[in-house]
């Protein structure tokens, strides 16, 4: 009886001792100090899908559509005179509308680094103070007058007319119901 307690006993140690070391491995790595300040000061605001006209020569020439979140210090949102959504789509619009700086429709010039900075430096000068830290890049895309017409034209084509399902016999299914069999109602 004895040896059986003592078994016991040694299991359970073993156990706590294996479980102890196990998390202790599997504990996060640490994280510099300044990192861990910086990062609890920090929300992440996510974006909303925004499409901007790309106007050039005097006409719209496509759109760009894109969907960016931020990350914003907790201290700048809470002191900003209106919601941070609607302050970065309207700097966005003001930043792109028209812009020079950015060619969405050469696509070999875009320079994504310079698009995110110049987003973070507009919007940060908008709002008066280093609020947004981070632009974070969710969907960017762009879309020409060609193909904004292709889609609305695609989505205008008449609808076939559906393929009736047949059994092995060539019946049309739901034309006759078999002998003897009633047809259930509908109503509940």
């Amino acid at each position: 009886m004895l040896k059986l307690v003592f078994t016991g006993v040694w299991v359970c140690a073993v156990t706590l001792g294996s479980v102890y070391f196990s998390m202790q491995s599997a504990s996060a790595p640490a994280v510099p100090d300044g990192e861990a300040a910086r990062r609890a000061s920090e929300q992440y605001v996510p974006g909303e899908m925004i499409t901007i006209p790309v106007i050039r020569d005097g006409s719209v020439q496509g759109y760009f559509l894109t969907k960016l979140s931020f990350s914003a210090t907790k201290e700048g949102i809470n002191n900003l005179r209106a919601p941070l959504r609607q302050m970065v789509t309207d700097e966005l619009y003001d930043l792109l509308v028209g812009s020079k700086f950015i060619d969405i429709a050469d696509t070999g010039t875009f320079d994504l680094p310079t698009f995110k900075t110049t987003v973070k430096d507009g919007l940060n000068k908008k709002l008066g103070d280093e609020v947004i830290t981070e632009v974070l890049v969710e969907q960017l895309e762009y879309l020409t007058k060609e193909d904004v017409k292709r889609v609305a034209n695609s989505q205008n084509v008449p609808r076939q007319k559906p393929v009736p399902i047949t059994d092995k016999n060539g019946n049309v299914a739901g034309d006759k119901l078999p002998e003897g069999a009633v047809k259930a109602s509908s109503a509940h």
